[in-house]
């Protein structure tokens, strides 16, 4: 059976490669395709700086005043953390209170700066988590930890995010009763 990377490109076998189950006949070989071809997903999220909704609602600023930024970001499974660019961590005035090493997708190795934390929301989701600095970042990621906290995954079919289980969002938690013993 011939290689699907020797397929010349502009053939049906190609174009059938957007669907989840295709068959094609190509010259004399049928090649079935199987599986989704996963494309860059975005999706719209808020970002809020927790401090900023603390003072509020303590009531030293007016909710109004919260620094919040809605960006379309990109729905990144392969990211772990929310990366965000420097310009909108300065928009929000986040803070830098520690730094990690990034292992980014080329293969390359960054000190990346973590800021204080922030609250993401998706629809009527919403979740708090500390965002990654990664130095010329130039988009801004939503990743898994985020992503799961919501109860959010991507659908390849329909290249969206959505949640887990529909419009109702659930979690697990696993509750372990710690004897005491004295």
């Amino acid at each position: 059976m011939s290689d699907i990377g020797s397929v010349p490109p502009r053939t049906p076998c190609e174009l059938s490669r957007k669907f989840s189950l295709s068959l094609c006949v190509f010259k004399k070989y049928v090649i079935i395709f199987t599986g989704v071809f996963m494309g860059i997903v975005h999706t719209e999220i808020t970002i809020k700086n927790l401090y900023d909704k603390g003072f509020a609602r303590d009531g030293y600023i007016k909710p109004e005043d919260v620094r919040t930024q809605t960006v379309t970001a990109i729905a990144d499974t392969g990211s772990m953390y929310l990366v965000i660019t420097e310009e909108l961590r300065q928009k929000l005035g986040l803070n830098i209170i520690g730094e990690k090493t990034a292992n980014i997708a080329n293969g390359q190795q960054l000190t990346a700066h973590i800021t204080e934390a922030v609250e993401i929301h998706w629809k009527n989701r919403h979740t708090v988590v500390s965002a990654m600095v990664i130095p010329g970042a130039k988009k801004v990621l939503f990743g898994a930890i985020p992503m799961e906290a919501m109860d959010l995954m991507v659908n390849p079919v329909n290249q969206e995010v959505v949640g887990v289980h529909g419009d109702k969002e659930e979690h697990l938690v696993l509750f372990y009763e710690i004897e005491n013993k004295q």
